[in-house]
């Protein structure tokens, strides 16, 4: 694994540990919770890319350098995000959902890019079809599984085009890698300007409340279902 793809994983794995963990404090559980909660997060989008791509065992099972980490990253939010909660006096702890969102947003953005740089590097740049939709489920693919162990209905199914984002951050990589000269430089921008990408959709898409189109059902249709 080349340096690019070891500091995507890094990035990621420690953005979304700490989104896992401030999910299950929100939850209020208690450190083992929060602990197999961020390392969930940050693992399990990965896993799922390697069973797609035939990588068996998957990455996070065969090195546990990445599982340490979240781990490690868990622990230390479950402890500053402990002090800070019995020091704040005023009951407004608005922070947690800013951290959880942005930690959310680069996690999802990261490992989107890292999705298809493993298949890149494992099978090639035919399957464009290919490369998007690992790209997308490594991107979702932790997040998804935290919500779910949490309780909650999964950012990817209701929240601000959240697996649009990663789409879009995903086939500005694909275009830039071949449009911009190659070399390392090249693949950095590529790089960096596909992750801004999609961190700033997600800021626009909650700030102006964007979402996909849905149906909303009457009240008493509903309740009658």
């Amino acid at each position: 694994m080349d340096f690019m793809m070891q500091f995507l994983e890094t990035l990621g794995t420690v953005a979304f540990s700490i989104s896992g963990a401030i999910e299950a404090m929100k939850k209020e559980m208690d450190l083992l919770g929060v602990v197999v909660l961020g390392l969930i997060t940050a693992v399990g989008g990965g896993v799922i890319r390697d069973v797609v791509t035939g990588e068996i065992p998957p990455a996070a099972f065969q090195n546990s350098a990445q599982a340490k980490l979240a781990i490690g990253v868990a622990i230390i939010a479950f402890f500053v995000g402990a002090i800070l909660t019995k020091h704040q006096h005023n009951g407004n702890f608005l922070w947690w959902n800013v951290v959880l969102f942005l930690s959310d947003a680069i996690g999802l953005a990261a490992f989107t890019i890292l999705g298809i740089r493993c298949v890149q590097e494992r099978i090639g740049n035919d399957n464009i079809a290919l490369l998007l939709f690992v790209g997308v489920v490594t991107g979702v693919g932790g997040g998804l599984m935290r919500d779910v162990l949490a309780g909650n209905i999964p950012y990817i199914f209701r929240k601000h085009v959240y697996a649009t984002a990663s789409l879009l951050g995903a086939v500005l990589y694909l275009i830039l890698e071949q449009v911009i000269p190659a070399g390392e430089g090249g693949r950095w921008l590529a790089v960096m300007a596909s992750v801004l990408l999609v961190v700033i959709i997600r800021i626009l898409a909650a700030h102006f409340k964007w979402n996909l189109p849905r149906v909303k059902l009457p009240q008493s249709e509903e309740e009658n279902v």
